[in-house]
C-alpha cells in the first residue's frame, strides 16, 4: 500500500527527461550519467515516477528489467532540501504497487541499497541476499 503523499507534493507516473534525471542524480549524491547514457537508459524504463512540488521535480524512481523474469528498482533520488519528509517512501510505494500489479509471481526483483537506504527498502519487504548471494559489479 502506497503511503500518503505529504501536502504540496504530487506524484507523476512518468519517466523524467534526461536533464531532470541527471540533475536529480547529481543533487542527491548519486553518480552522474552522460546525456547519451541517460537517454539510452531512460528509454528502457518499465515504470517511472516523479515527485513534484509545484512545477519542480524534487524526486524520482524507476523500475527497469526484462518485464518478465527480472526487475530492478533504480534511481531512487530526492533533492536534499526535500529529504526527511517521507518522499522516498512514497516513491518506493508507487514502484512496489506497480511491481505487485504487473510483475509475474515468479519474477526476481532486486535493488542495490547504498548507505542506510536498506532501512527504507526493508519496509517494503526487501531483504539482504547475503550470505546466499552477493551483489557484484563491473567497472567499465
Amino acid at each position: 500500500m502506497t503511503p500518503a503523499l505529504p501536502p504540496a507534493y504530487t506524484l507523476l507516473k512518468q519517466t523524467p527527461t534526461v536533464s531532470t534525471y541527471r540533475h536529480l542524480r547529481q543533487q542527491a549524491g548519486l553518480s552522474d550519467k552522460s546525456d547519451t547514457a541517460a537517454a539510452r537508459g531512460l528509454r528502457q524504463t518499465l515504470f517511472g515516477v516523479q515527485l513534484l512540488q509545484g512545477d519542480e521535480v524534487v524526486g524520482m524512481g524507476r523500475v527497469i528489467g526484462d518485464d518478465g523474469c527480472f526487475y530492478q528498482v533504480v534511481d531512487i533520488a530526492v533533492l536534499p532540501q526535500h529529504q526527511g519528509r517521507g518522499l522516498g517512501k512514497r516513491i518506493m510505494g508507487a514502484l512496489c504497487d506497480w511491481l505487485h500489479a504487473h510483475a509475474p509471481r515468479t519474477a526476481y526483483v532486486s535493488l542495490i541499497a547504498d548507505g542506510e537506504a536498506h532501512q527504507l527498502y526493508a519496509q517494503f519487504g526487501f531483504q539482504p541476499t547475503a550470505p546466499q548471494s552477493i551483489g557484484m559489479s563491473l567497472k567499465l
